[in-house]
């Protein structure tokens, strides 16, 4: 299912930010990318089976690597940089240097791509958010 809202939107309301930096990727200062992947990787685990920031590539000011295996276990190796995070391998720590993949402007956009399993778990912990604001708000 094909759904038009903006997850970065939705995000705001579900509290799956709270405490996060990254706000997309307009408008932030050059700043360690590790900490932004760290941001990125805190935003989503929730909706995957495993991610985490490379250990084994370099992070730099400019570049971070991020290891993910989707609910589907598929494992990509994502490059985030301030164009966005794209695909740059098919396996943990993998980067394939000929390997043509769009950047994408956030990790949802990027997941949603990939992962049919992540689009669900993202809906169902919104909806289950939105629940509970609802109980909130009617006591």
């Amino acid at each position: 299912m094909e759904t038009d809202c903006n997850p970065m939107e939705l995000s705001s309301m579900s509290g799956f930010e709270e405490g996060s930096e990254l706000n997309g990727f307009e408008g932030t200062d050059m700043k360690d990318m590790r900490l932004e992947a760290e941001a990125v990787v805190n935003d989503v685990l929730f909706a995957v089976n495993n991610m985490f920031v490379s250990k084994s590539l370099r992070c730099a000011d400019d570049v971070a690597y991020i290891n993910v295996e989707t609910k589907e276990r598929n494992r990509y190796c994502l490059e985030l940089t301030e164009a966005g995070l794209k695909v740059v391998g098919y396996d943990f720590d993998q980067v394939d240097d000929h390997l043509q993949t769009p950047y994408h402007e956030t990790v949802y956009s990027l997941l949603d791509t990939l992962s049919p399993a992540y689009r669900e778990a993202f809906g169902n912990a919104l909806l289950q958010r939105l629940e509970a604001l609802k109980r909130d708000g009617q006591s």
